[in-house]
């Protein structure tokens, strides 16, 4: 917002000027090109080495809830989560139930990217001990926060160019690399989509559950429908376009590493198995170079989780579900919630020295399938029940979309089941005995404005 504008009096509004491809951009930007390389190594080795197989399969999961998102975008174009799509259309508890999962998700969000960018760090520099790392890290994205440091729109396209010129780069190499080898018939190339020897359907359920990961971000497209031309068409095309367009470019980049190592050659770090996957493909500097690419794209992801969790904190504490005075202040200089800011690095802190990147992936992930779940549920409800248009494409979209979402939730391994749903029994818990039984108004979980 411009201080012209304020000072002429004029209310600010909205300027619709993002067309399709600009939404499209948008999309691939906040879920980075680069998105399974982080996951690949922890995902794979779940799924026993069907890496190509559960990216498609997370793909389809995807496409029937970016369905169900563009939606319900078109029926509230000003607002675009999940905790709204299911609060209105269903139950007002059940909108908290989900928005309690989606804040376990901004919690987790920076916390994970703190544990890859210490190993990524610890790639480079091994004499420097992990815990050392993910202080430094905590601190550089506590800084950054702290002192108002944003990546422009700007930064972060060029970023997402240059990266996609390091996947090109990959793919060549991979394509050499594995050009040199002998192989041993057609086998070799459909291993990465079926191996009799290792199949298991419960090995690639949980390595799908993981492979979502690869997708998050793609709802983040319903937000800007106040600002798209013809939101009722391009919203729900521009959510479905990228998420087919993610799935094709992680499938070509998990198929490339799959080839150049099989599954059966353990990797040396799990966390970081694709920037060994380069060193194989084309020696110490493709690694360097896709290591560092990672980094740096791990290190913005990072910095901007830790914000947007403390402006969901700042919500709820503005809302008064958690305690006002901490966490629903705001910093009169810097114009942050600076409390939030520290608290979160104090669960990243805490929580990368404790958790795995495995385990801390699972409950990022139940908290977004819970949400996914959700509003599949909405829009069938809203489509189907309410309107009463019982036509089969109703029907399907968004109760396929629940069915898979659901299976690949029950797929988690037991531990991140474990701990999300005692996350979610205090939430529970809490939000009923802070509203009297669900009497009172129930907590806003849509994250406040920018203050910055």
């Amino acid at each position: 917002m411009s201080n012209t504008s304020v000072q002429a009096g004029k209310t600010p509004q909205l300027r619709r000027a993002l067309g399709l491809w600009d939404l499209i951009l948008y999309g691939l930007i906040v879920i980075q090109p680069t998105a399974p390389m982080p996951v690949y190594g922890v995902m794979t080795m779940r799924a026993h080495g069907h890496a190509v197989t559960i990216v498609l399969i997370a793909m389809v999961a995807m496409l029937f809830t970016a369905t169900s998102y563009g939606r319900m975008a078109r029926i509230y174009p000003s607002a675009g989560s999940a905790f709204t799509y299911v609060g209105q259309e269903l139950h007002p508890v059940l909108g908290y139930i989900t928005g309690w999962s989606m804040a376990m998700d901004y919690m987790l969000n920076p916390l994970i990217c703190t544990i890859l960018c210490s190993k990524f760090a610890l790639n480079f520099i091994p004499s420097i001990p992990y815990i050392d790392w993910v202080v430094i890290f905590v601190l550089l994205f506590t800084f950054l926060n702290l002192h108002g440091i944003k990546t422009s729109a700007r930064i972060n396209t060029t970023l997402a160019a240059a990266m996609s010129v390091v996947i090109v780069i990959f793919l060549a190499a991979a394509a050499r690399y594995v050009g040199l080898l002998p192989h041993q018939g057609a086998g070799f190339f459909t291993r990465p989509f079926y191996d009799p020897r290792t199949y298991s359907t419960g090995a690639v359920l949980g390595g799908t559950s993981l492979a979502v990961l690869t997708y998050i971000g793609f709802d983040g497209i319903s937000t800007l429908s106040e600002e798209a031309v013809n939101p009722r068409r391009n919203i729900l095309l521009a959510t479905v376009l990228v998420c087919l367009i993610t799935g094709v470019l992680a499938s070509v980049e998990v198929y490339a590493a799959q080839l150049v190592w099989p599954v059966s050659t353990p990797f040396p770090d799990v966390d970081t198995a694709f920037v060994h996957v380069a060193r194989r493909a084309a020696g110490p500097w493709l690694f360097s170079l896709i290591n560092i690419t990672l980094l740096i794209a791990t290190i913005g992801s990072g910095a901007g989780a830790q914000l947007g969790a403390a402006r969901i904190l700042y919500g709820m504490g503005r809302s008064n579900a958690i305690p006002r005075r901490f966490f629903g202040a705001i910093d009169p200089v810097r114009q942050i919630p600076r409390n939030n800011v520290l608290f979160i690095s104090v669960i990243a802190l805490i929580g990368a020295m404790t958790l795995s990147f495995e385990r801390g992936v699972e409950l990022l992930n139940f908290g977004a399938l819970l949400a996914f779940m959700g509003v599949n549920a909405a829009a069938f409800y809203h489509y189907f029940v309410r309107e009463g248009k019982r036509t089969f494409y109703n029907f399907l979209m968004p109760t396929a979309g629940f069915l898979i979402c659901l299976l690949l939730w029950w797929s988690l391994s037991w531990h991140a089941k474990f701990l999300g749903i005692v996350w979610m029994v205090v939430g529970i818990a809490y939000g009923a005995y802070n509203t009297r039984g669900f009497k009172n108004e129930l907590v806003n979980f849509e994250v406040p404005p920018d203050h910055g």
